[in-house]
């Protein structure tokens, strides 16, 4: 089963979401001490009718580059591989450029707990998709934990900016019979990931 709104919320209270936000944030307030009221418009982020959109952390975003010599090898990844990109600003917000026919990693800012008998899935947010984006689905599986590594590539063949701080992908947590062996209990590879970029592992 799908779980809806009252659902999250009621995990979040036991930690499922940190930070959380409790409906959809479409802008921030930017206003400062001189009391005028600024607003600025951003891709929505916090809990939606049956998911949950999490936020790209401003912390780190790596491309993947070409090195003579070498192939990316998920069984012994090459950090060489990976370059930092910058993290621009302007009056739209902080993001960073993901190039043209290029894939790129970054993180959330959200720390995730999913729950027992939980498995949560994690899609593309539609306003990315019309931009030729494409986010990795990839599973949480039950008791896993940590701050979840976004992969993204750009299908198209324009440069497209990533934005930080701002909904990235959508959480959506579906309930199925009890397992017998949870993502804690194997001590999955990737458990307890930190604010960083987490790369393939073996």
């Amino acid at each position: 089963m799908l779980k809806n709104d009252s659902w999250i919320r009621k995990q979040a209270g036991l930690g499922m979401i940190t930070p959380f936000s409790g409906s959809l944030v479409r802008e921030v307030d930017l206003s400062g001490s001189l009391g005028l009221r600024t607003y600025r418009k951003v891709l929505s982020y916090g809990c939606s009718s049956y998911g949950y959109d999490l936020r790209l952390s401003p912390k780190e975003f790596l491309i993947f580059k070409h090195v003579p010599g070498t192939v990316v090898d998920p069984k012994a990844f090459n950090k060489k591989n990976l370059e930092p990109a910058e993290l621009h600003s302007d009056d739209n917000g902080e993001y960073f450029i993901l190039p043209a026919r290029s894939y790129g990693l970054g993180v959330a800012i959200e720390h995730i707990s999913i729950p027992h008998s939980i498995t949560c899935l994690f899609i593309g947010k539609s306003s990315y998709a019309r931009a030729g984006i494409i986010a990795n689905l990839t599973p949480g599986e039950s008791l896993w934990r940590g701050h979840l590594t976004l992969e993204f590539s750009n299908s198209s063949g324009a440069d497209c900016r990533i934005y930080a701080n701002e909904g990235i992908v959508q959480a959506l947590f579906f309930e199925g019979e009890p397992c017998e062996v949870t993502y804690q209990d194997r001590a999955g590879k990737y458990q307890d990931q930190a604010h960083e970029v987490t790369i393939a592992r073996i």
